[in-house]
């Protein structure tokens, strides 16, 4: 779900309600007045003797809800135009108490509130955001750790003011117009970033090149739209959502497969992969200690992911489990070695297709890259459209049965809905206990939830994000996008000289070094005491938000 679209969706509904409101309050009043002027002119002939036109009526009338005065008709002589002009009065009292909360004192606070510039003071090397997603509060704040500028272009008034009060770099304006851009001062940015709609997109990247010639980058939510952005003339095209769903099928593919796949290569020969530690495999249930894997298999276990949280490296104490998966770096022989040891007998005698539930984009993709390979696939939507095997509901277990999970081999989530994908995890993992289960995640926040509900592994749409954008605006060599971990190539001129004790790094930021680049070799065995030196390029990994501090202290 993403942020900016649920905000405007919100500030719609909020705007249509007021309107409204204020079409059947001033219906009403229309109506009340019209049936108190009626009343008091018969009230004046009838009772008062007294005929006039009706046009002196609604003067009184309109007097008395005023409380201005009622003119020469006071005072009256009967009753009932007495208790008539009382209740007229408690009326008119009643409806001007309404407004002011209903209209008076909204439109005060809206005048006194903090309010969105149009544009930008004296600012250069920025980044322009046009649209507010999860992917750009992520690059906001690695660029804000970096101490580069940015600045969001947000479309809607009360989004932006409310981006504003809550300290987002903001202006208020129409990105697809050439005065916004210039108001952003586009001509001295770094770049401009479009995570809009498809169609927007395209037109940002168009009025930003006629504007001037800024590195341009843009999302696509479908990859067919991707040509028509290049046409606009956007330097980058992103789909982050192909690569979400082409990698969760090539983690699939490896896992149901017991050969080394899916591995970043480091050097000749000496590689890192991520190994997800089934239910029953030797692993499952022992110690780190116990383990010995370095002792038995010469790799090394640089990090792991413990029921959503990483630590890097894990104290020798730690039980693995079946919700654990280990982030290992050695040579390709060793490697597979490890992954022997985290198969399950049971999980490998499952040969049956693999479940994709959800047929958007991600769901196609990885529909797509299993074909591929090979794989049969049962496609579960809740929409009945070419390609979709079974039409149901994923929360419900009738369509779960006739999906035939219990015989599949493995079942991959991509909904688009990260609520939705945690109930079907839970659902999924009582029914079917032994189910490999992949899923997507919308939002960085609901993969520590998708993990705690039962998911094997899980990959966020908005870490893909945000590292296809770090990479290129930032101009830092990711080694790969599509994991859940971050590895990087980068120089470290602040550390020369220190040997890595010296310079503490996990300590200091939580990342690990696994190599060294020096004079054209990889170094692979990289102790306390090595010396960092000036051109040393350095391979680390470790979260995005670790990479962010490593990059940071090593200048």
């Amino acid at each position: 779900m993403v942020f900016r679209r649920v905000v405007s969706s919100n500030l719609f509904s909020r705007e249509s309600g007021r309107r409204r409101l204020f079409f059947v309050y001033l219906l009403t009043f229309l109506g009340v007045l019209i049936a108190f002027t009626v009343t008091y002119n018969t009230g004046m002939r009838v009772l008062e003797n007294d005929p006039q036109p009706i046009s002196d009526s609604l003067v009184v009338v309109v007097e008395t809800f005023t409380t201005t005065g009622y003119g020469e008709d006071a005072p009256w002589q009967t009753l009932p135009m007495k208790a008539l002009v009382v209740f007229m009065q408690f009326t008119g009292i009643f409806f001007v108490f309404l407004a002011l909360p209903l209209f008076v004192v909204p439109w005060i606070e809206t005048r006194l509130s903090m309010r969105a510039p149009n544009s930008v003071e004296e600012l250069a090397d920025h980044v322009i955001i046009c649209g507010y997603t999860p992917r750009g509060e992520t690059l906001i704040a690695e660029l804000k750790h970096r101490d580069i500028p940015s600045v969001v272009i947000a479309a809607n008034r009360e989004e932006a003011n409310v981006l504003y009060e809550n300290g987002v770099p903001v202006i208020y304006g129409d990105p697809e117009t050439n005065e916004t851009l210039k108001a952003a001062n586009i001509a001295k940015a770094r770049a401009v970033v479009a995570d809009e709609d498809d169609e927007t997109n395209a037109s940002i990247a168009l009025t930003a090149k006629d504007v001037c010639d800024t590195r341009v980058i843009t999302f696509v939510e479908t990859h067919d739209a991707a040509r028509y952005h290049r046409y606009a003339g956007a330097d980058f095209v992103f789909s982050p959502r192909r690569l979400v769903g082409e990698s969760l099928a090539n983690k699939v593919t490896t896992t149901l497969s017991t050969e080394l796949r899916d591995t970043v290569e480091i050097a000749d020969d000496f590689e890192i992969v991520e190994f997800s530690v089934q239910e029953d495999s030797p692993l499952d249930g022992v110690s780190i200690r116990q383990s010995q894997i370095a002792e038995k298999t010469g790799a090394n276990i640089i990090g792991a992911w413990l029921s959503g949280e990483f630590v890097s490296p894990p104290p020798p104490e730690t039980v693995i489990d079946e919700h654990t998966m280990l982030l290992v770096a050695g040579h390709q022989d060793q490697l597979e070695q490890v992954k022997g040891l985290t198969l399950s007998e049971t999980r490998q005698h499952r040969r049956g297709a693999v479940v994709i539930i959800g047929y958007g984009e991600v769901g196609t993709e990885v529909a797509r890259a299993l074909d591929a390979a090979g794989h049969p696939h049962t496609v579960v939507d809740i929409v009945e459209k070419d390609g979709v095997d079974i039409v149901g509901d994923a929360t419900d277990e009738e369509t779960l049965q006739r999906a035939n999970i219990g015989e599949a081999s493995a079942v991959i989530l991509a909904l688009p809905d990260d609520t939705v994908s945690v109930f079907c995890l839970l659902i999924l993992r009582e029914h079917f206990p032994d189910i490999e289960i992949l899923a997507r995640a919308e939002e960085t926040d609901s993969v520590r939830k998708m993990y705690r509900a039962g998911a094997d592994y899980v990959l966020g749409l908005a870490t893909v994000s945000g590292r296809m954008l770090a990479s290129t605006i930032l101009e830092e060599e990711v080694m790969t996008f599509d994991k859940q971990i971050e590895i990087v190539r980068m120089s470290a001129q602040n550390l020369a000289g220190q040997t890595i004790a010296e310079a503490d790094i996990r300590q200091r930021t939580g990342c690990t070094i696994i190599a060294v680049e020096r004079n054209g070799s990889v170094l692979t065995e990289i102790g306390p005491s090595f010396v960092i030196q000036r051109d040393d390029e350095l391979i680390v990994t470790g979260l995005d938000e670790d990479i962010n501090q490593f990059s940071a202290l090593a200048g």
